[in-house]
């Protein structure tokens, strides 16, 4: 029996814990341990004025004023046992294992909580303390059950490793606390599981959701032996508010809180550091490893953008990488009712070269063209605008981000001169004052959501303009001061009622104006928004927003100290979507708020590099670093680099490319890792356009929607199997690192090489750090970046060059990059949809957390335990008024087509306006969405759609008429065996 105490009892001391040493290993020397970001020691200084000098075990240590004991002992080379204290949240103070002796001071303080002052002699190992040490810990174990061998946090449990750095040996109070815990074991969640016999109630998991996460979704239920974690009101975690971030997993130090896939395959034996790939946030993970298998995705600590912090997605939804539905081998076929045909890699590569050059000798040069993915890195994007460019000898090419944020490019650039925001996540900690226009970070960017919830919680002023009461309007913990709940389609309106205000009321910064901007287009400005039509007043009517709402926020915002504003798609995807970031633009001048941390102008960008793509020239008028292609310096420099002559005249954009092969003068796509079919507007339109081509080539890791039009199917790779780089909503630069060979044996740079070469263009590259090298010498904002640099400094933002050449993490502080900051006139336009009789409803469009855009990653995994179906939301009183109750089916008719959804009735709607995602491809949710569009980039009007809705009782034709296609093409796809038969493969 006593060798199985010891063995339970912290498993590290004698002998018979497998994890011994492992553990002891880690507790004596924390850098060996591959897994470690850095060690948790308790919260950094606050206060980093004023330094102290103290003595820690007889040596003096200077730190700086509201320094913790704990990480001044740290920075004199002393590690203090603890449990309850990590460096990611506030000191806590409950564990009572990290007691330290102060000279002159009585008791045993804890470390942890206690700041340094000068002077101060500190002893950390004594006998007493020892002895005080392992009574806690023995106290602890004794809660404990008795399987240590078994546990799956075995060899990765700080509960362990605190009992072998304490010493302890035997226990004496018999392990009954806990043993009647162990049929409470909740398994609800997908990907972790919850074991309260394993609680030792430190609280990091509830300090975790409530200080990093700002759910506030876990609390301590229960009193003495009895006490527990709880979620919610003591429901199942999948029944509760909790949102799956995974902070309460990554804070537990025992086997509490355990993923899923670590009880499946042990712990992982190396850790490789890369980026996600889902959203503008540009997560940190490692990505613990058996071999060539993912155990988990760890969120780094030292990640620039996330600081430790993950979402569901990132977290946990990463299984889609080795789904069955893979595409791992090339296909072709003749045409879209044969059946697939898998071929070697050369076979398709040759049959796609050669149709696009039958193609041109029949229709011309300009009859084929290219789209790039903002999924994939930036080395993968650069290289498919060469190859168009050079390759296929035309500029025919562009990006995702023609319908998502092109119009922020536009406006930007015009304003202040630079295509991208102008902070970094972090600065929003400095901000007095917030506005989140048309975005939803709390869906979309979740964990940036966390940092805003944060800093509202510290005592920002939020103000939210959205047509809907998102989360972040009023949560517990969170509330908004204002929420201007506009009507779709009135942005600019709104923009310019908020000026009228600052102007009329003399809250400009006049000084910041008159030294930084041009003052004659200032003059006009001012003297436009003036006028009587942009009164709060006289825009109520149009806008819905109560004219004091919008006099009260526009206060807040030009007086509050540091205001920043957030936009997201909700400002971009209109008809007036570059009018509106121009009147962005335009209030951060007016007030000075830009060019200083707290402040700026700061796009959400949707995917992982949307950013990173549009960087990279993928639109068909510009070069990489945003260089028109009309400009001959900027067009002789890429010439003599690739050893072309290029078109100088813009290419086709997405739109005209639909409309030029319907007409039938385009007939070619090489389309690489987007869905143009499920995320493009007016479906019909792009399925006539698809189907009018003759050679589409789509390389994807799934047989996506756009691949069910496709000839050629070349697989793709996920972030996991390739090197390159992603460029987050921050202009942030990070390291994808291959962790895993690609299923399909090459890396999506690889096949685009490939294809280049079969076309006759060579392309000579043997890794994705030679192709960022070659960006860096032809793009001034990338002339200091590098592998080598990334991998120094962790990531870096652009501008990174001789002026910059550690990066630029504000930008715009002295001048703005164009000189002077530019005013433009936003005149009110409204939106050409309009509602009528037959069509009296809005509809707009957005995302939802647990899903990611076209839910191709997202929908293979078990995300969609939380989001199984796209649903639409609609305000109890539209749905009484025809007689629609939750749940029920509903037509939703526009002037583009029809489409049904299952009936969500919420208040979170306005009256008159209904709202649905764009997750999974059955919806047909871009059915009824039009044509209409932003009048600079031709961004889609996602956000403004006139519609009926109505209770219907059966599929619209256009779900029957999918349903039907979709399952022809999955016949196709499985009758490949017989076609490679039958060719004699």
């Amino acid at each position: 029996m006593s060798d199985l105490l010891n063995s339970s009892a912290g498993g590290c001391g004698s002998g018979n814990c497998a994890c011994k040493s492992q553990a002891q290993a880690r507790a004596a020397n924390p850098a060996i341990n591959p897994f470690s970001d850095e060690i948790d020691y308790g919260t950094p200084a606050r206060h980093a004025d004023v330094d102290v000098t103290l003595e820690i075990d007889g040596q003096a240590v200077t730190v700086p004023a509201g320094t913790s004991v704990m990480r001044a002992a740290v920075e004199a080379g002393v590690n203090v046992p603890k449990l309850c204290a990590t460096d990611s949240l506030e000191p806590f103070g409950s564990c009572r294992l990290c007691l330290v002796e102060i000279e002159g001071r009585r008791g045993y303080p804890a470390s942890c909580t206690t700041p340094v002052e000068a002077g101060m002699k500190v002893r950390t190992q004594t006998e007493r303390l020892q002895s005080l040490r392992r009574n806690v810990m023995e106290l602890y174990i004794s809660d404990h059950p008795l399987d240590c061998l078994t546990c799956p946090a075995n060899g990765d449990c700080e509960l362990q490793d605190m009992a072998g750095v304490t010493g302890l040996r035997e226990v004496r109070y018999g392990f009954d606390g806990a043993n009647h815990l162990k049929d409470a074991k909740d398994e609800s969640n997908p990907y972790f599981t919850y074991d309260p016999s394993k609680c030792i109630v430190c609280n990091r998991c509830v300090r975790a959701c409530e200080e990093t996460q700002g759910t506030f979704a876990l609390t301590i239920a229960g009193r003495g032996f009895e006490s527990r974690v709880a979620a919610s009101e003591n429901q199942p975690f999948m029944d509760s508010e909790c949102v799956s971030c995974g902070a309460c997993v990554a804070a537990c130090p025992t086997a509490t809180l355990q993923e899923k896939s670590v009880v499946m395959l042990g712990q992982a034996e190396h850790s490789v550091v890369t980026t996600c790939a889902y959203c503008g946030v540009g997560c940190s993970f490692k990505a613990e490893m058996k071999g060539n298998q993912v155990v988990r995705m760890v969120p780094y600590k030292n990640g620039h953008a996330n600081e430790g912090h993950a979402c569901v997605k990132g977290r946990f939804a990463w299984g889609y990488a080795t789904h069955k539905d893979r595409i791992t081998k090339p296909m072709i076929r003749a045409k879209i009712t044969d059946p697939w045909r898998e071929v070697s890699w050369e076979e398709a590569l040759d049959y796609a070269a050669s149709e696009f050059r039958r193609i041109q000798a029949k229709h011309g040069r300009d009859s084929i063209g290219g789209i790039t993915s903002s999924r994939c890195t930036n080395e993968e994007t650069y290289l498919v605008q060469k190859l168009v460019r050079a390759a296929f000898g035309n500029n025919n090419v562009d990006t995702c981000a023609r319908v998502c944020h092109s119009p922020t490019g536009y406006g930007l650039k015009t304003t202040i001169g630079e295509s991208a925001g102008t902070q970094t996540f972090a600065s929003v900690d400095k901000a007095d004052v917030i506005m989140v226009i048309g975005a939803n970070p709390t869906d979309g960017h979740p964990v940036f959501g966390s940092r805003l919830k944060r800093r509202v919680r510290e005592g920002a002023k939020l103000i939210v303009v959205d047509p809907r009461r998102i989360d972040i309007v009023d949560t517990p913990h969170v509330k908004a001061s204002h929420h201007l709940q506009l009507r779709p389609g009135t942005n600019v309106a709104v923009v310019n009622a908020l000026a009228h205000v600052i102007v009329t009321e003399g809250l400009l910064n006049e000084a910041f104006i008159a030294e930084r901007c041009e003052t004659r287009a200032f003059e006009q400005w001012r003297a436009f928004v003036a006028l009587p039509e942009n009164a709060p007043e006289a825009t109520e009517a149009v806008t819905g927003v109560p004219a004091q709402q919008v006099r009260e926020a526009a206060r807040i915002y030009a007086t509050g100290g540091n205001a920043a504003i957030y936009y997201g798609l909700g400002v971009t995807e209109h008809a007036q979507g570059s009018t509106m970031v121009i009147g962005i633009a335009n209030l951060a001048m007016a007030t000075g708020n830009i060019g200083r941390e707290g402040v700026g102008v700061n796009p959400l960008r949707g995917q992982n590099n949307v950013q990173g793509s549009c960087d990279m020239g993928s639109f068909p008028h510009e070069l990489p670093g945003y260089r028109h292609i009309g400009d001959t310096l900027t067009r002789t420099l890429f010439e003599e680099a690739w050893n072309v002559t290029l078109q100088p005249e813009p290419g086709l954009r997405i739109p005209n490319m639909f409309d030029a092969a319907v007409h039938g003068s385009f007939k070619g796509l090489y389309c690489q890792g987007e869905d143009i079919v499920q995320s493009d507007p007016n479906t019909h339109h792009v399925a006539a356009a698809l189907s009018s081509m003759e050679c589409i080539v789509v390389q994807d890791i799934f047989l996506n929607e756009t691949a069910k039009y496709a000839h050629v199917l070349l697989p793709g790779s996920t972030f996991l199997e390739k090197d390159g780089t992603f460029t987050n909503a921050e202009r942030r630069i990070s390291r994808v690192r291959k962790v895993m060979p690609p299923l399909a044996g090459y890396a999506d740079w690889e096949v685009t090489v490939m294809l280049s070469r079969k076309l006759g263009y060579e392309m000579d590259y043997t890794h994705p750090s030679q192709i960022m090298d070659e960006i860096a010498r032809l793009t001034p904002t990338f002339h200091g970046v590098s592998y080598r640099k990334i991998d120094e400094l962790g990531s870096i933002q652009w501008p990174c060059n001789e002026q910059a050449p550690d990066g630029t993490p504000t930008m715009h502080v002295d001048a703005f990059v164009r000189g002077k900051g530019k005013f433009v006139i936003t005149k009110f336009i409204a939106s050409p949809e309009k509602v009528t009789r037959k069509y009296p409803l809005l509809l707009t469009t957005g995302r939802i957390l647990s899903q990611y855009n076209v839910g191709a990653q997202t929908r293979r995994t078990e995300n969609s335990r939380w989001h199984d179906e796209d649903r639409l939301e609609l305000h109890p009183h539209d749905a009484e008024e025809r007689g629609i109750k939750p749940g029920d089916w509903v037509g939703i008719e526009s002037r583009a087509g029809h489409t049904v959804l299952r009936a969500k009735v919420t208040e979170r709607m306005q009256p008159g306006v209904v709202y649905t995602t764009f997750h999974f491809p059955e919806s047909g949710a871009n059915v009824i969405t039009t044509d209409s569009s932003d009048w600079a980039t031709n961004c889609p009007e996602y956000k403004v759609t006139a519609v009926q809705v109505m209770p219907v009782e059966q599929p619209s034709q256009w779900q029957q008429d999918y349903s039907r296609f979709n399952a022809e093409q999955l016949a196709l796809l499985d009758q490949r065996e017989l076609a490679n038969a039958t060719s004699g493969k």
